[in-house]
């Protein structure tokens, strides 16, 4: 909800900075929960936490040709009468005082931007969330130091299983190598990372080694003998090779990452985002399937506030360290964040990106005008997508029934 009070919060911001008169900034649906007034502007939250808005006037315009502040009935079509109905609401707003501040009378770029702003909230907590989980607490990664020894070896076709007396030992433990020792050198040539470590390792099958290390203070030095193994293949971890296996996991320790880093990732989050975009409607196929014929739920599957709730909910349940938890949960703050922005950006009314689309329109038609030195063309009239409107927001509402159902009868969990 915090989220999505940011993002309305953004709407707000830009409407009222171009002057566009905002007589509600509601959070949530249905009753009232509680509302105060500060100026012209009435704040509240609702009973029913799903999403939330900011009433502006005037955000269809007068039909051409209509007398000013009134409505002249055109048809008598369905649709016609749906799109009047609209129309006549939004004029009944707009009083003898609002000259000026009316949505649809403002630039087309000021248009663009209030309708942008509350995405780009969303966008900026993403990155936001995922700066200080990225560059202030870091990415877990691999280090020298040893976390634990493998004491034999067991068959691949047996792996799990606990170690049996005719078990031969592995080379770590055949050198002697203890959990906390850390990895200085090998072969005399100094190791600086667990990657390059692993590589030097793989390289030596069949081949005694000499492993300098550091245990309580103390450098050592041992001998180890790598001996070929399945192992998973680093260029592609869904493949196996043959090469050194030595038996030992490391420590893994957080290591902070630079902005560079952090770009990186909101770039590989808006790649992904696209995919799954393109792939929704099988995905919410997948959805109805787990949820009415009890089908697997697929864990990239959409969820949503329900389930985005309970997975991060999970993420603070779990037995992972309090560090851990605090950077998992805010890299799913990050994505939801992420999510909900790229979701308004389809451009589509009632989201944010049908108005966007039309406000960049009405700039086109504009600056076309100027060019060929014809008269300034009237604003975008969006109340012509009326129609579709109703149809994008009936669907939105089924898949979010849909998704909230599912999350309560078949969520997704983090443990698979």
């Amino acid at each position: 909800m915090v989220s999505i009070a940011v993002h309305e919060l953004g709407h707000l911001v830009f409407a009222k900075r171009f002057g566009v008169r905002c007589p509600q900034y509601m959070v949530g649906f249905g009753p009232t929960l509680k509302a105060w007034r500060r100026g012209e502007t009435e704040y509240g939250i609702k009973w029913i936490p799903f999403g939330g808005y900011v009433r502006m006037i005037g955000m269809l315009p007068p039909r051409v040709g209509d007398p000013e502040g009134r409505l002249r009935r055109s048809s008598t079509g369905r649709f016609a009468q749906l799109v009047d109905a609209a129309r006549e609401s939004a004029l009944e707003e707009v009083g003898p005082d609002d000259e000026g501040r009316v949505y649809y009378a403002k630039p087309w770029w000021q248009k663009a931007l209030i309708s942008f702003a509350g995405p780009l909230m969303n966008f900026a907590l993403a990155l936001l969330f995922l700066g200080i989980a990225l560059m202030g607490i870091g990415v877990r990664e691999p280090s020298t130091t040893i976390g634990t020894v493998a004491r034999c070896v067991v068959p691949a076709v047996e792996t799990g299983r606990q170690c049996r007396p005719a078990d031969p030992p592995t080379p770590a433990a055949a050198a002697g190598l203890r959990p906390g020792d850390r990895v200085d050198a090998f072969d005399g040539a100094p190791v600086t990372s667990y990657r390059q470590f692993q590589g030097l390792v793989r390289e030596a099958a069949g081949r005694p080694v000499t492993l300098t290390v550091t245990r309580d203070g103390t450098p050592r030095a041992l001998t180890a003998t790598p001996i070929p193994g399945e192992v998973a293949d680093l260029a592609d971890p869904s493949k196996t090779i043959t090469a050194g296996f030595l038996g030992i996991t490391p420590v893994r320790v957080f290591v902070r990452q630079d902005a560079g880093y952090v770009l990186a990732q909101f770039g590989r989050m808006t790649t992904l985002t696209l995919s799954a975009f393109a792939h929704l409607p099988e995905k919410m196929v997948g959805v109805w399937k787990a949820a009415f014929n009890d089908a697997k739920r697929e864990p990239d599957s959409p969820v949503g506030i329900v389930g985005a709730s309970r997975i991060g909910g999970e993420v603070l349940a779990s037995h992972d360290a309090a560090l851990g938890k605090l950077a998992l949960f805010l890299v799913v703050l990050g994505s939801i964040n992420f999510g909900i922005a790229a979701f308004n950006m389809i451009p589509l009314l009632p989201l944010d990106g049908g108005n966007i689309a039309g406000a960049l329109w009405e700039g086109v038609k504009r600056g076309f005008a100027a060019l060929t030195g014809r008269p300034a063309p009237a604003p975008v009239d969006v109340a012509k997508a009326l129609p579709l409107t109703y149809v994008v927001g009936a669907v939105i509402l089924l898949m979010g029934l849909l998704l909230v159902y599912a999350d309560l009868v078949n969520p997704i969990r983090l443990g698979g």
